[in-house]
């Protein structure tokens, strides 16, 4: 390197080695050939519609995608169904026509409002077919990564509007398939909950192989024991049910459905939050069995969130039970006044509560100011009017109780009115109770969603 140097010299040319590469040239050389553009799935918009009259009844679908490509389906039902079950009918078939065209990312169109609400959680689905369509559709939605529906007006739906009466419009510029089909069952014949739908019976292989082909365990023992667990059950319709002394034929749920209708019952639509034996009782009831329904509810109920944080807990000593000697029905009610409660629509602030003596039946009622006269208005309306004129009414001290107006009211009706002392309110203790369950069923049902306390409340009662 030195004799390079001295030969190098005289022409004035300077020898400089090469460095290492730098490690944020490479990164520098990394960063501009990576591809920064990644495909993220895009947002298909659904509009449905239905249409029923005396004709008949069908359902348009509009699927619109990238690249400027839109489905049109038309439906037309061989079946008779409602206008709002011809709704729920296109949405189930849009979203199946979404899911088989791979799409991710649906928002939906529909001018159904009653649909929109019920899917977004702002309605109660009260009718007993439309509770099975919301389920339905509940569990296709889920399969979505995204899904949002929204009501839109008439006006704007009209394309699909057009479908759902064997019509239909075009864009310029866009590419369009019409697809005609003729449905001839429900979309729910295939979700009825059967225990034939998995391959896997659980606890009820040994005794469907017994009844459906004869087939017993080698072990004599085993073999007996089956023969006799056989003989409380029986199969109709190519389906397994438990025979009952005095009850119904039993529907027989393997562990999945178990786990369920267990669910359903308890935090539902109607479930109440309620204790395991009422909860086991309730699913007798509803016409459903398996072998450890009793433990599975309590081990639900160990794990519900809300009877956990809200249960009721005994503070006080057990004592015997006193008796209230009444001479008939509705002839002793009692009342008093809950709240402050978070202020609802229309400032519902207060509840009136009777409870009858007899039938341990609760009226109760939510005011958005408490004064003597809404309580009188509350007495003849709801008690007197549908009751019958009462014996006795017991109230605690308050001043809408004690009142001189309230006070003449009763005394003109001929009602004896029993204001409990301040140093003894287990006087009215009867509906001191019901109190304590509404209160302690309120808590359980709302959450954090303090405001909607009237909607659950007849619910509760």
């Amino acid at each position: 390197m030195i004799a390079w140097s001295v030969e190098l010299s005289e022409f004035g040319i300077q020898y400089e080695s090469h460095r290492p590469l730098k490690a944020q040239c490479l990164a520098d050389f990394v960063a501009e050939l990576t591809p920064t553009t990644t495909e993220e799935p895009q947002v298909w918009t659904l509009h449905v519609d239905g249409s029923s009259n005396s004709k008949g009844s069908g359902a348009g679908i509009i699927l619109e995608g990238p690249n400027q490509v839109t489905v049109e389906q038309s439906l037309k039902f061989s079946f008779k169904v409602t206008n709002n079950q011809v709704e729920y009918e296109a949405l189930l078939a849009g979203l199946r026509l979404a899911r088989d065209l791979g799409a991710r990312k649906v928002s939906c169109n529909s001018d159904s409002k009653l649909m929109v609400e019920q899917l977004s959680g702002t309605y109660q689905a009260k009718d007993t077919l439309l509770q099975r369509y919301f389920h339905v559709a509940s569990h296709q939605i889920s399969s979505f990564d995204e899904f949002t529906i929204q009501h839109v007006p008439r006006e704007q739906n009209t394309r699909a509007d057009l479908l759902s009466k064997l019509a239909s419009t075009k864009r310029p510029g866009q590419h369009r398939t019409i697809i005609q089909e003729t449905l001839h069952t429900p979309s729910l014949d295939d979700k009825i909950v059967n225990v034939r739908d998995n391959g896997d019976l659980g606890w009820m292989t040994g005794i469907w192989s017994y009844l459906k082909e004869g087939t017993l365990p080698e072990d004599k023992d085993e073999d007996q024991k089956m023969r006799m667990r056989s003989a409380k059950f029986a199969i109709v319709g190519d389906e397994l049910f438990k025979r009952g002394v005095s009850s119904p034929l039993l529907k027989c749920l393997t562990v999945p459905r178990a786990a369920y209708v267990v669910e359903e019952i308890h935090r539902g639509i109607s479930g109440m939050h309620s204790g395991a034996r009422s909860m086991a009782s309730r699913v007798l009831r509803a016409g459903y069995y398996w072998p450890t329904l009793k433990s599975d509810c309590q081990d639900y109920i160990q794990k519900c969130k809300e009877c956990q944080q809200s249960g009721n807990t005994h503070r006080q000593p057990p004592e015997a039970l006193h008796h209230m000697m009444l001479s008939w029905p509705f002839f002793q009610w009692g009342m008093d006044i809950l709240g402050p409660f978070p202020p609802a629509k229309v400032q519902l602030k207060f509840l009136l509560v009777a409870i009858n003596y007899f039938t341990k039946w609760i009226e109760a009622c939510p005011l958005a100011k408490i004064t003597t006269k809404n309580v009188q208005k509350f007495t003849w309306r709801i008690i007197i009017c549908r009751f019958g004129i009462p014996h006795t009414l017991v109230t605690n001290n308050d001043r809408q109780f004690i009142a001189q107006g309230f006070e003449d009211f009763l005394r003109k009706l001929g009602i004896k009115h029993l204001p409990t002392s301040v140093e003894h309110p287990q006087t009215n203790g009867q509906v001191e109770a019901a109190n304590k369950v509404i209160l302690l069923e309120l808590k359980k049902r709302l959450g954090n969603a303090k405001g909607q306390w009237p909607n659950e409340l007849p619910s509760i009662l």
